[in-house]
C-alpha cells in the first residue's frame, strides 16, 4: 500500500493493516490479538492515528499524532506512547503504551515511515499564521546548550565507555548487591530505569522480580540496550526500553521505583541529577522509592606539596623569554591561573587530608529541582597538624535505602577505587596553619549550560591562640574552577611520609545507617565516626 508523501493530498486517508496492537497497561487476556487497522487521516485541522480492530467492537483508539512517539523493539515489533483518547468519548485522554506486532518487516518500515511523515504533518498543520512552528522545548532543551547535548549523548552512546564503568566492579556490585538484597521493593513493581545506558540496572531490576521495567535512554546507547536484553528473553519480556530525554517521554504507568546511576564527578557533574529529580516529579508514584535515595559530598582540607609543584610547574613554560624570537613571560599569569581553575581528578592518600571531614546531604526524594541550579555549603575545620594547605579535597557517596538492606556506594579516599576517583580543589595560594587552628570557608557551585558547574571555592585560616576568642583572620586564599574542564591526573595514591600521629583518620562512610539529622546543614565532625553495620 502507497504511503501518501508529506504534502501531497494530506487530507487522504491512509490504512495499514497490523497484525495486533496490546495495551502495554493490561494483560494479553484483557486485551486478545487480533488483525488491526491503522489509519492515518486529518480529523477537525489535526493529523491522528486511529487503531480499530478489523472485527469486533467499533470503538477505536485516537492517537495524538504531535505528541506521539514511536520505538523500534525488533524486525517486526515496535511501541508507540502516547497521548489518546476514545473514539466515542474523544474529550477524555490518557497516556497510553501500546505495543505493535507486524505480519513481516516490509509492513513494519512501511509503517515506521508513515507514523513519521504524518507526525510531521501533525507539526505543519499547527504552522502559526506568519509561518513559524511553535514548538515547545523540554526543560532539558531550555538548561542545557546544544553542542553540550549532543557531545554528552554521543559519549555515553558509545559501548567502550559502558564497558568503562561496567568495568568499575564497586559500582556495578553494589548496585547488584542493592537490589538483589531488596527483592521485596522490586518484586511485582513497576520499575523505571532512569538514563538506562547499557540496560544493566533494568536487567538488574528483572531479576529481582520487577513486573514491567521502562528503560529510558537519550543516546544512541537505546539500540545496544534493546539487543543487550533481546539477548536475554527470559528477562527482556519484561523490559521495555524508551529512546528519548525523561523530561520528554511519556509512560504508560506510574512507577514504584525509580533506579538510576546519576552521579558524576563530585556527585553533580553532567547535571544527571536533575533529570532523576524530574523523573521523580513525572513518573513515581507517592511515596515511591528511589535508588540510590541520597548523594552526600564530603569534604576535608588537604596537604600535598607534590601536587602544589606540579601544578605550578606547568606554567614555567610560559616564563620563557627568547621562544623562537619570542617573549612568552606576559601571558604568564594567565597561564598559572588557567591551570588552577582545574579541579585534580585522581585517587589520593587518605593521610594527606589534615581535618576530619564534613559532608552536605542531598535527599533526593525530597529536593526541588531548582534547588541544584546553586548548591553553597559552609565550610569549617579543625587543623589536626600544622602544615601547609593546598586546597580542599572531595568525594561523595550514595545510599540505596532498602526495605531490607542499607547499602552505601562510596569513593572515597583509602577505599576501593572506582571510575568516579576523587576531585581535589587547589588553591594557587596556600594557607599555613597550626594543629588546632579553626579553617572557615565556603563551597559554591553555580550550574552553567554545558552540563556542569562553576565553583567558587575560599578558604580562611583564623586567628589561633591566646585571644583567638575574639575572632579574626589571619590568611584568607580563593579560586574559581570550571568541573567541565578537569585535569585527569589519575596516579594512584603515593606513600607519603607522615608521622603516625599526625595522621587524621579517614571517615568510612559505609555501613553508616542515615538519621534525619545527615540531612540537614553540615556541622563540623569533631571525632571519626566508628564503623558499624548498616540495618
Amino acid at each position: 500500500m502507497d504511503v501518501v508523501p508529506l504534502g501531497q493530498n494530506p487530507n487522504k486517508p491512509l490504512e495499514l493493516a497490523l497484525s495486533s496492537v496490546t495495551d502495554l497497561a493490561s494483560s494479553p487476556s484483557d486485551y486478545p490479538s487480533s488483525p488491526v487497522v491503522a489509519r492515518f487521516s486529518v480529523e477537525n485541522g489535526a493529523a491522528e492515528l486511529r487503531f480499530r480492530r478489523e472485527s469486533g467492537p467499533t470503538d477505536a483508539v485516537i492517537v495524538d499524532l504531535a505528541t506521539a512517539q514511536l520505538f523500534k523493539l525488533g524486525p517486526v515489533q515496535s511501541v508507540c506512547i502516547c497521548e489518546c483518547s476514545s473514539s466515542e468519548t474523544r474529550k477524555e485522554k490518557f497516556s497510553r503504551g501500546y505495543s505493535i506486532q507486524f505480519r513481516n518487516e516490509e509492513e513494519s518500515r512501511t509503517f515506521q515511515f508513515a507514523f513519521e511523515q504524518w507526525k510531521k504533518e501533525a507539526v505543519v498543520l499547527g504552522t502559526l499564521p506568519n509561518g513559524t512552528v511553535e514548538l515547545s522545548k523540554s526543560k532539558f532543551d531550555v538548561k542545557i546548550e546544544p553542542s553540550s547535548a549532543k557531545m554528552y549523548f554521543h559519549y555515553y552512546g558509545q559501548l567502550l565507555h559502558q564497558q568503562n564503568m561496567l568495568q568499575d566492579f564497586v559500582r556495578t556490585g553494589t548496585y547488584y548487591a542493592a537490589v538483589i538484597e531488596n527483592r521485596e521493593d522490586f518484586f511485582d513493581r513497576v520499575v523505571v530505569d532512569v538514563g538506562a545506558g547499557s540496560g544493566i540496572l533494568s536487567l538488574f531490576a528483572a531479576q529481582a522480580g520487577a513486573k514491567h521495567v521502562y528503560a529510558i535512554e537519550a543516546s544512541e546507547m537505546a539500540e545496544y540496550a534493546s539487543k543487550l536484553i533481546a539477548g536475554n528473553p527470559s528477562l527482556g519480556e519484561r523490559i521495555t526500553v524508551i529512546k528519548g530525554k525523561v523530561e520528554e517521554v511519556e509512560l504508560p504507568e506510574k512507577a514504584d521505583i525509580l533506579i538510576s546511576e546519576p552521579m558524576g564527578t563530585l556527585l553533580v557533574n553532567e547535571r544527571m541529577l536533575e533529570s532523576y529529580v524530574i523523573a521523580r516529579d513525572r513518573f513515581l508514584v507517592p511515596n515511591g522509592k528511589m535508588f540510590p535515595t541520597v548523594g552526600r559530598i564530603h569534604m576535608a582540607p588537604f596537604s600535598d606539596e607534590y601536587l602544589f609543584v606540579e601544578i605550578a610547574n606547568k606554567a614555567l613554560f610560559w616564563q620563557q623569554h627568547n621562544y623562537y624570537g619570542v617573549d612568552l613571560r606576559s601571558l604568564y599569569g594567565s597561564a598559572f591561573q588557567g591551570y588552577f581553575s582545574q579541579p585534580v581528578v585522581d585517587a589520593f592518600d587518605p593521610r594527606l587530608l589534615v581535618a576530619p571531614a564534613v559532608f552536605h546531604a542531598i535527599d533526593f526524594s525530597q529536593i526541588k529541582e531548582e534547588d541544584l541550579y546553586e548548591i553553597e555549603i559552609p565550610l569549617k575545620f579543625i587543623a589536626s597538624v600544622g602544615t601547609r594547605v593546598h586546597g580542599l579535597a572531595c568525594w561523595f557517596d550514595v545510599l540505596f535505602n532498602g526495605s531490607t538492606v542499607q547499602r552505601w556506594l562510596t569513593t572515597a579516599p583509602g577505599a576501593p577505587t572506582t571510575h568516579w576517583y576523587q576531585l581535589r580543589c587547589v588553591l594557587s595560594q596556600p594557607l599555613y596553619v597550626m594543629a588546632g587552628q579553626e579553617i572557615t570557608g565556603q563551597l559554591r557551585m553555580v550550574a552553567h549550560n554545558a552540563q556542569s558547574y562553576t565553583i567558587y571555592l575560599t578558604m580562611s585560616a583564623k586567628m589561633w591562640g591566646p585571644g583567638a576568642d575574639q575572632g579574626g583572620i589571619l590568611q584568607t586564599s580563593s579560586c574559581k574552577l570550571d568541573l567541565k574542564e578537569p585535569y585527569y591526573r589519575m596516579s594512584q595514591p603515593q606513600a607519603y611520609t607522615v608521622a603516625h600521629d599526625q595522621q587524621p583518620q579517614l571517615i568510612n562512610a559505609q555501613d553508616i545507617p542515615i538519621q534525619a539529622e545527615d540531612l540537614q546543614e553540615p556541622e563540623l565532625i569533631q571525632q571519626p565516626a566508628q564503623n558499624f553495620d548498616g540495618v
